[in-house]
């Protein structure tokens, strides 16, 4: 017959002997829990924590033919207008980073994962010490600007006369031309050049030596001024006066572009080619969904861009099976077509004009494309 005590002592042993794997069991999960909680706090810092880089992704294409909410994104006074059709689409990119803006890892890691997405350094877009404000100002700035080029170049396609004038733009704090000079003024002449262009504003200054005097002829509050500024050295060791120019332009008609919060400059080509077809009977499209992009200089050359590859993608998710691109965009562009789209070279606004005038007839064989 067993001993009482030791049925008791089998009855407890399975309770008060804890065997050691539970200890290590236990061990490991609270490692296990701490690691994900660290890895956690980890993933929910790098969401907020900002990397000096920018991401270009596809944004939209907008006809300038069209309409916007309502409202014509081109509309034109003082000229007669005709109907038209189809659509010529400016082009652009959605923009995260630089001031104001913050890209993540996570950005960064879905921009690596994509074809259509690109990333760089911030500091290939913005001054280190620029601010949201600053950003946005001169990208406003830029994009009016494009808007009266474009017009004036296609005023002069058309054969109307545009006048233009050199203005002071800014003057520099501390500069050469500091307290001479004046925002605002406008050149008449530089040491008996006739200030016709900046180029030539240039020109004369930079024919002296820094140190010497040169003589402006200004126009301000309607009078003529004649001022005397002592040139300096850029950092290049050309001669300068300090002061930054711009140039105005007398429009014999009245052009609005409605873009929204859309700015910069590149989409001064296809702001041009709309205001002709405005400006034109019949349709300069034939029809045709045709975007493009790239900046439209003083003389009608078509400047390259940021962005074609992501702008080539909106302008085919709009519709468009040809895209006008900057001759000096095509190195970036060729490889990265979209399927049923066809990429058309452009140097100046004549091109421009005539790839549109040959898609629309139908006759695209002989324009120039890139590669």
């Amino acid at each position: 017959m067993s001993d009482p005590a030791d049925g008791l002592r089998l009855a407890d042993s399975p309770v008060a002997q804890v065997p050691p794997p539970a200890r290590h069991a236990s061990r490991s999960a609270a490692v296990a829990l701490i690691a994900t909680f660290v890895l956690v706090v980890v993933a929910a810092g790098l969401t907020f924590v900002g990397l000096p880089y920018v991401v270009l992704s596809p944004g939209p294409a907008t006809n300038v033919l069209g309409d916007v909410d309502g409202t014509p994104v081109l509309s034109v006074s003082g000229a007669r207008t005709y109907p038209t059709s189809g659509a010529l689409d400016f082009t652009t990119v959605a923009f995260d980073g630089g001031p104001g803006r913050t890209v993540t890892v996570y950005d960064l890691l879905e921009a690596w994962l994509r074809d259509d997405v690109d990333t760089a350094p911030e500091s290939d877009y913005f001054p280190d010490d620029a601010t949201a404000d600053e950003v946005e100002a001169e990208n406003a700035e830029m994009m009016t600007e494009s808007q009266v080029v474009a017009a004036a170049t296609a005023l002069r396609a058309l054969g109307r006369t545009v006048t233009t004038h050199v203005a002071v733009a800014s003057v520099p704090a501390g500069g050469p031309a500091s307290g001479t000079v004046q925002e605002g003024d406008v050149l008449v002449s530089v040491d008996g050049v006739e200030a016709s262009d900046t180029a030539s504003v240039r020109a004369a200054v930079q024919a002296r030596e820094p140190g010497d005097e040169v003589t402006l002829v200004v126009r301000r509050d309607g009078d003529e001024r004649t001022l005397t500024v002592r040139t300096g050295s850029a950092e290049d060791g050309t001669t300068v006066i300090g002061v930054l120019l711009r140039t105005d332009y007398d429009l014999p008609v009245d052009v609005t572009l409605n873009t929204g919060q859309v700015g910069g400059p590149s989409a001064g080509l296809m702001f041009s080619l709309a205001i002709y077809d405005a400006l034109t009977p019949g349709a300069l499209t034939g029809g045709q969904r045709i975007a493009g992009t790239g900046t439209i200089d003083d003389d009608g050359t078509v400047g390259p861009i940021s962005g074609i590859r992501q702008k080539m993608v909106g302008a085919r998710a709009a519709g468009a099976r040809w895209f006008l691109a900057p001759a000096d965009d095509c190195a970036d562009a060729v490889g990265h077509v979209p399927d049923g789209m066809t990429l058309l070279r452009v140097t100046d606004f004549d091109d421009a004009r005539v790839a549109v005038e040959g898609i629309a007839a139908d006759t695209t064989d002989d324009l120039p494309r890139c590669g």
